[in-house]
């Protein structure tokens, strides 16, 4: 992370009032013991089910199972549904094994002592995050779940939409919130909703994908991010907002 970074992810954490966590990643990894292409390959059986065998080569041969959910609505609505309903129970299943991302429950602690509210805002079903907030006993720490609750998969980051939903629920001011993710796509939505970001490059390989997208500050390891969390000023308190509060 660069002097530059270091600055801005100071001076964003200070001053915002909201806090917005993706989950795969920044919280957890999902699929770290359901790996993802596995869960691809059962979504496929749901549409081979259906009838649906002759799909195109990169959905046939997709890891990744939003490949395989975004492809099955275009083939129609219950399609979708079924596709979407399959996926959410293998993702409530993937909890199970899920691995905590290090620093992710700090962080969360951390930043419900401070008194602002925190959502999660994801493309993962609410079933699964709440499954993993109920599991790792952080679910009072959350204000609200901004994630996947329909088979439409248009809804979904980098459509703006949960973010969007998440500020509305917090009663937060676009510019009052930041976002911590680590996909293209969140910053794609996050800049569509106008919402300074933190990237969170928790692989090499992601660094300069991530920077590249113009990201208000990036970091590498949450224990940064732990690092930089400054207090928010208190009215009335003389509080150097440049002092850990952790």
């Amino acid at each position: 992370m660069t002097t530059g970074d270091e600055a801005k992810a100071r001076e964003l954490l200070a001053n915002a009032k909201a806090l917005l966590l993706d989950f795969d990643g920044p919280i957890c990894s999902v699929f770290a013991g359901l790996p993802a292409p596995t869960v691809a390959e059962q979504l496929r059986v749901v549409l081979a089910d259906g009838g649906h065998t002759d799909l195109p080569e990169s959905v046939a041969t997709t890891g990744d199972p939003f490949d395989v959910f975004r492809h099955a609505a275009t083939l129609g609505d219950d399609e979708a549904r079924y596709v979407e309903a399959a996926f959410t129970a293998l993702e409530v299943e993937a909890i199970h094994t899920a691995t905590p991302t290090p620093g992710a429950h700090d962080l969360i602690h951390a930043w419900h002592r401070s008194g602002r509210p925190l959502a999660i805002v994801s493309n993962n079903s609410v079933n699964a995050v709440e499954a993993y907030g109920s599991m790792h006993k952080i679910s009072e720490y959350i204000g609200f779940i901004s994630a996947r609750s329909s088979h439409n998969p248009q809804a979904l980051k980098p459509n703006s939409e949960l973010i969007a939903l998440a500020l509305s629920q917090l009663a937060s001011h676009r510019h009052e919130a930041v976002l911590i993710d680590d996909s293209v796509t969140d910053i794609e939505a996050a800049q569509g909703a106008k919402v300074p970001i933190i990237a969170f490059a928790n692989k090499k390989t992601k660094t300069a994908a991530l920077s590249t997208r113009g990201p208000n500050a990036l970091v590498t390891s949450l224990h940064e991010i732990l690092g930089l969390q400054a207090a928010p000023t208190i009215p009335g308190n003389t509080i150097n907002t440049n002092s850990l509060w952790l």
